[in-house]
């Protein structure tokens, strides 16, 4: 369920704020002289006329003149509905002072009144205000899930299509020898695929997915690569069911079979741990490296993928101040060591 903003809870509670506020003004007077001789001298009719006649003129205020674009144009106007509010605010107390001398009272009760709009108009305009910023924030924030969700899903959608061709050229080759293995190849092939189409464009797998995933993905290649390499994969989780962002640890695994693929000699290690406890998930991926052999890498399987630098942009999106990524070159071993708070 969504979380309701600050915004959205202001604007469920803002009728109450209303009510309560013309609660107070209507009995403001009344909690006054409590307890003195006679009480308020005014009826309840009065104070109801007095409030009807205040409220109207800091309504058409906050609903109509704060919104306004170009205030400056209106001003006469809202000047104007000021006088003739308190104008008639005067006649229709009238009715209870008839004793007294009006003529004497009027000016002093519509520069009374108009005081009393301006100071109510005021109020309101902090409360607009309030509102007003709640509301660009969360405007920006919206914008802000939005942009980030569009550039995750560009990021995610972003297939090897090089593994795939040469996955299916190696499924390909053992179906022409007959082997036995090839049917599991081609359900891991499609287990694989059919993760990043549909658990990939998720916001959120359990741990046991992904790493599930992982091993297709390790299995597919060390049948691809044969005797070229020697994985190590170790896997020590305490809560499978945890979630985690999908397709973040891939790109590590891939870029290690990638920069493995072009060294020359057979049982290249590839170490891989997944260690996760409480809230705190570990990756750690190790290959052996050569820079100078980088140029060898095919074009194609080079551009393709997600890549870690994209990796890291994910990263910053999804888990902003909530993960450590550590990346070492050095003793020709290439080293990625992930650590999240999920």
């Amino acid at each position: 369920m969504k979380k309701d903003s600050t915004y959205d809870k202001l604007k469920k509670i803002e009728p109450l704020l209303h009510l309560l506020f013309w609660l107070i003004v209507l009995l403001f007077p009344y909690i006054k002289y409590l307890g003195r001789e006679g009480g308020y001298p005014m009826s309840f009719s009065h104070e109801l006329v007095a409030l009807l006649f205040n409220s109207i003129p800091t309504y058409m205020m906050y609903l109509w003149f704060f919104p306004l674009k170009n205030k400056r144009k209106y001003i006469l106007l809202v000047l104007l509905f000021f006088i003739v509010n308190a104008f008639f605010h005067y006649y229709a107390d009238t009715f209870f002072h008839l004793e007294e001398n009006h003529k004497d009272h009027r000016w002093r009760s519509m520069i009374s009144s108009l005081v009393t709009y301006i100071t109510f108009s005021l109020v309101f305009f902090a409360v607009f205000s309030v509102k007003k910023l709640y509301a660009k924030q969360l405007e920006l924030e919206t914008t802000k899930q939005e942009k980030q969700q569009a550039e995750l899903s560009a990021l995610k959608a972003q297939v090897n299509p090089h593994f795939l061709f040469n996955t299916l050229n190696n499924i390909y080759a053992n179906a022409l020898r007959k082997d036995d293995k090839t049917p599991d190849l081609i359900l891991k092939l499609s287990d694989s695929f059919r993760y990043v189409l549909h658990e990939g464009q998720k916001k959120q797998v359990t741990i046991d997915k992904e790493i599930g995933h992982i091993k297709d993905y390790i299995s597919l290649q060390e049948e691809r690569l044969s005797t070229k390499v020697n994985v190590s994969f170790v896997e020590d989780i305490h809560d499978s069911q945890k979630e985690i962002a999908p397709l973040l640890l891939i790109p590590f695994i891939e870029n290690a079979f990638k920069y493995t693929s072009i060294l020359k000699g057979n049982k290249h290690p590839i170490k891989v741990k997944t260690i996760s406890d409480k809230n705190q998930f570990y990756f750690y991926c190790e290959n052996t490296y050569n820079k100078d052999k980088i140029s060898e890498i095919e074009t194609n399987w080079k551009e393709s993928g997600i890549g870690i630098k994209n990796t890291k942009k994910r990263l910053q999106l999804l888990y902003p101040k909530q993960h450590q990524l550590l990346i070492e070159e050095n003793d020709n071993l290439f080293k990625v060591t992930l650590t999240i708070t999920l």
